[in-house]
């Protein structure tokens, strides 16, 4: 059986987020979406949050599961017993830096791989940080992500204008 991890913060999942989930699922037989609690930053969504979103709007997928993880990656994976990394690549700038990761990640734990999926290129310019500063001027999100995590972008920054 492979096992595999798609590591992100999905603040909030987008659709090219869905569209490595969709196009992991028929790679491998259980994919593990690990959800980062990165006490680094001040993500918009806690991530009890962010797994919810990610569990609604991934229902349709058998063999994906939602996961929250802290910590180095690779841990994660020995923890989850999975010997694949899945990274999502926009870009040529995303290859240099998932690379180096990827490199890192190896030479932590040299039986982890970490697979490239290049996102569909209707998605290739969208990043979680384009959709929140959507999200904060009010613009229109339904092209950028599902319904459910529009309507949380949008109570969410209701909230903040409120305080």
């Amino acid at each position: 059986m492979l096992r595999a991890i798609y590591p992100g913060s999905f603040d909030p999942v987008t659709y090219g987020h869905l569209d490595i989930i969709r196009r992991s699922c028929k790679i491998v037989d259980d994919l593990i979406v690990g959800v980062l609690n990165n006490k680094a930053k001040m993500p918009l969504f806690s991530v009890e949050e962010r797994v919810k979103m990610l569990e609604d709007v991934t229902k349709e997928f058998g063999n994906a599961r939602i996961v929250p993880f802290d910590g180095l990656l690779v841990d994660f994976a020995s923890r989850m017993e999975a010997g694949l990394v899945i990274r999502g690549l926009r870009a040529i700038t995303d290859f240099e830096y998932e690379l180096q990761m990827s490199q890192t990640n190896h030479k932590l734990e040299p039986n982890v791989e970490t697979m490239f999926l290049t996102t569909g290129i209707e998605y290739s310019y969208l990043s979680s940080t384009t959709v929140r500063e959507i999200a904060a001027f009010g613009g229109d999100l339904s092209q950028f992500v599902p319904e459910a995590v529009a309507e949380e972008l949008k109570k969410k920054m209701n909230d903040k204008r409120r305080v």
